[in-house]
């Protein structure tokens, strides 16, 4: 047996299974990320033809698709011209054009993955995998349950395996229909590589069925990799870990084949006619995949280049900052960019700014009627600090019809034959009249709207399970110091500043944490708006912030808050500490916001079919609070589709361009960051968040059913951490059909307002932020902020860069266009 498993490393296998697997975290968790990570080592085109060939993915749009790009002028032709010389230099450039344009070709394609399990349908003609998956899946989602089963799995505390071999010694029945699997199973000294030499026959080749196995059901299998490693994620902590979920699927393949053919079967390897290639071998280049190369470059490029040169034209002269009526915060988010735009308009002395959503206050949240802590900062941050909600007045709303009642006997058969009966009445009317139910999840029940938080800290020993709760007014200061200078808001502060996080309303959408704030790992903003709203008003910060050359008015008042970016509403928190003059400046401020939203709910509805935008903004308005709360509304809102860009850099760069809400937006002032210390902090939070959010929408975009969950409509919620088709299918990663269905697969383009050897600087200070760059997952122009020359990123270094486009002039009312026109919109130049 030692000789034969020579070749196989049991721990490096397992390691490079977690490497390629899936990492998506929990439903409560639901964090965008890049789908393909693995291979983010690689040349973007070069990582995806791996992923492409191994796996089976789709990781670009088809030959046909783009062709259609290029009818529907989405595709430039001058700039496909610029691509193919680039590549191919000018004397190939009509060859390849045709290639481009007009060759046909073979694009069918054996994923190497699977190559060697299918062995078994071929020599046994067994379907190993519809015998296994059932009771596999069944297995994992009662013990990794998170409350929706009545029963409690028997859960021993010390594992999978161990809890399964609990509950086969001591009951009648047995998961297995064999003895030889049982038996193997309640032995603890039944090693992997026993069941391979069972299964397989040579060592040589166990890798390559490991890795068929597993990404059969790359969900399942991508969700016990991320819970072993961050088992926090789970509310109810269950221990699992990879290795028992591959040792149990080998038992039941043993058990299935035990059970079809007694001992008339042998290793694979015995039947096996020719063995497949090495799983991870070079993957070559073809003709075909130079020819995505160039059209997936010139499709990008031709969004880009407008977008430059509207940003590019020459600068609106800055109106002096006194006398502003109002400034506030929003999260960079491509949801708040139009809503920024629309308060300006309504309000031309007000002035808006755009930050990571946790406002860089970094902390666990504990609700009061909460039993668990929720981690309220971008994924990579570990806070050391927690804030307890204190003095809640809300109470939950409670509905017999979602109780556990109906499962006894005689609760059951009563229940049903009356409140049943009034719940399909319920349902029924729901379609006429949405109303709100105890089934809508809203943002703004995160935290109670008149309750106290624990924020400042008011002795080092104050501490609980390990974190500080609250922060010292030394922390404090030091915090909103940080945000004001990665901002550029130094001096001439309003009279009142607002701080808004951003939040979602859903109903009947398991994917609710992808609509809420990534920065704030898929909650609320609300309580940290609130928290650096209390520290930006404390006396003691302030007086340490003058200290540092930070003067804020005493008259000058910070005022948290939080948009629903589905209903396009927004609550504001302790108005009643306003001054009175400032109370009454929030009153007339109040009728700006309203405007704004129903502005933006307007420019929102020209996606939505099922209402009518020619109507008054008011109206359009009403129509999409009703889509907030209907059951039957599979798209209220579609989160960050279409997001394209992420600019960096003062107001005026992009405030006068129509975006089309496909823009991530972050305010940062050059000249008081000469060194680039607050573009590095800026930057390196933006660049996973941001570019993890544009990765997950592509490869979810592109490939749906393999790198995306399908469509919503069949899908069963699994334990509550995870969706499926049905209630024995595989786990479905990615976003379903309904939040990508309008988006265009473009990778970001960032935009920087710096010079261009301080943003070389800046990128290269972190390995795991410039390998996006210099890999090309993400692209990269710095905008000279004295000249407003572009150049752009490549291979290194930045070069200059002139657009091919005309600056398309907005002389006319966008909303007649947002009428005509439901489909992604270029840049417009505003007036």
């Amino acid at each position: 047996m030692e000789a034969k498993n020579q070749m196989f490393d049991e721990r490096e296998v397992l390691h490079r299974l977690k490497h390629y697997l899936p990492a998506q975290a929990p439903l409560k968790d639901f964090v965008h990320h890049n789908t393909l990570q693995a291979f983010q080592v690689s040349k973007f085109h070069d990582g995806i033809r791996q992923a492409s060939q191994i796996f089976g993915y789709k990781v670009s749009p088809s030959l046909e698709e783009y062709r259609s790009f290029f009818n529907a002028k989405k595709i430039s032709p001058d700039i496909l011209e610029k691509i193919i010389i680039a590549q191919k230099g000018f004397k190939n450039a009509a060859v390849w054009r045709d290639k481009a344009l007009l060759k046909k070709f073979d694009d069918t394609s054996v994923p190497r993955v699977g190559r060697v399990k299918a062995n078994w349908k071929k020599q046994y003609h067994i379907d190993l995998d519809a015998q296994v998956h059932p009771i596999l899946f069944r297995i994992l989602c009662s013990y990794l349950d998170q409350g929706i089963a009545v029963w409690s799995f028997p859960a021993n505390g010390n594992g999978l395996l161990a809890s399964l071999r609990e509950m086969e010694k001591g009951s009648f029945s047995s998961i297995f229909k064999t003895r030889r699997a049982r038996n193997l199973l309640l032995s603890e000294d039944t090693a992997l590589t026993e069941l391979l030499a069972m299964l397989v026959g040579e060592a040589a080749l166990y890798e390559h069925y490991l890795f068929d196995q597993q990404f059969a059901h790359q969900g399942w299998s991508g969700m016990v990799s991320t819970l072993e490693d961050r088992h926090e994620t789970l509310l109810i902590r269950k221990k699992i870990s990879l290795y028992e979920l591959v040792l149990l699927e080998c038992l039941l393949e043993i058990d299935a084949l035990d059970h079809s053919f007694g001992k008339n079967w042998q290793p694979l390897v015995s039947r096996m006619d020719s063995k497949p290639s090495e799983l991870f071998a070079a993957v070559p280049e073809t003709e075909l995949n130079e020819v995505l190369k160039i059209l997936q470059e010139a499709l990008e490029w031709t969004y880009y280049d407008c977008v430059l040169a509207a940003i590019q034209k020459p600068r609106i002269e800055k109106r002096p900052v006194a006398g502003k009526s109002f400034q506030a915060m929003f999260c960079i988010d491509d949801r708040e960019g139009s809503l920024r735009q629309y308060l300006e308009f309504t309000d031309d002395h007000c002035e808006t700014f755009g930050t990571p959503g946790f406002f860089g206050v970094e902390f666990y949240y504990q609700p009061a009627d909460g039993n668990f802590y929720t981690k309220v900062c971008p994924e990579p941050i570990t806070p050391r600090y927690l804030i307890k909600e204190v003095g809640a007045i809300r109470k939950k709303s409670t509905n017999v019809h979602f109780s556990k009642l109906p499962f006894s006997f005689h609760s059951g058969w009563s229940i049903s034959q009356t409140l049943g009966y009034w719940s399909a009445f319920k349902l029924a009317a729901n379609i006429f009249k949405p109303s709100a139910t105890t089934a809508v999840a809203s943002s703004f029940t995160h935290m109670d709207r008149f309750s106290r938080l624990t924020i400042e800290n008011q002795s080092t020993e104050h501490v609980e399970n390990g974190l500080q709760i609250g922060f010292t007014v030394e922390e404090m200061a030091t915090r909103v110091e940080n945000l004001l200078r990665s901002i550029g808001l130094l001096k001439d502060f309003a009279p009142i500043v607002y701080v808004i996080g951003h939040g979602s309303s859903s109903v009947n959408n398991p994917h609710y944490a992808a609509y809420e704030c990534g920065d704030c790992s898929g909650r609320a903003g609300s309580v940290n708006a609130r928290v650096l709203s209390h520290m930006a008003n404390h006396h003691g910060v302030r007086n340490i912030l003058n200290t540092r050359g930070i003067g804020i008015p005493s008259t000058t008042q910070f005022v948290g808050g939080l948009h629903d970016t589905t209903r396009d509403e927004i609550v504001f928190y302790e108005e009643a500490a306003l001054s009175p003059a400032n109370f009454d400046r929030h009153d007339k401020n109040i009728s700006v916001f309203d405007k704004a939203l129903d502005l933006n709910a307007k420019e929102r509805s020209r996606r939505f079919q099922s209402v009518d935008t020619s109507q008054s903004a008011e109206n359009v308005h009403d129509k999409i609070r009703l889509r907030s709360i209907s059951l039957f509304e599979p798209r209220p809102e579609l989160n960050h589709a279409t997001n394209a860009l992420c600019i960096i850099g003062r107001r005026e760069l992009s405030k006068n361009v129509f975006l089309d809400r496909r823009a991530f937006i972050n305010s940062y002032d050059y000249a008081i960051d000469p060194e680039g210390k607050y573009l590095f902090d800026i930057i390196k939070t933006a660049v996973p968040v941001c570019g993890g959010i544009n990765l997950e929408y592509y490869f979810s975009r592109v490939d749906n059913q393999k790198l995306g969950a399908g469509t919503k409509l069949p899908h069963n919620v699994m334990g509550l951490f995870g969706i499926a088709n049905g209630y024995e299918g595989d786990l479905r990663p990615g976003l379903h059909s309904q939040m990508i269905e309008i988006h265009d697969p473009l990778r970001m383009l960032f935009i920087a307002e710096h010079f261009p050897d301080v943003l070389l600087d800046t990128i290269q200070r972190l390995d795991t932020t410039y390998e996006w760059f210099i890999n090309e997952w993400v692209h990269l122009v710095a905008v000279h902020p004295e000249t407003q020359e572009l150049f752009e990123f490549k291979e290194g270094a930045f070069y200059p860069y002139k657009s091919y486009t005309d600056t398309i002039e907005a002389d006319f009312d966008l909303s007649d266009l947002f009428i005509t026109h439901p489909d992604n919109l270029p840049a417009y130049s505003l007036h």
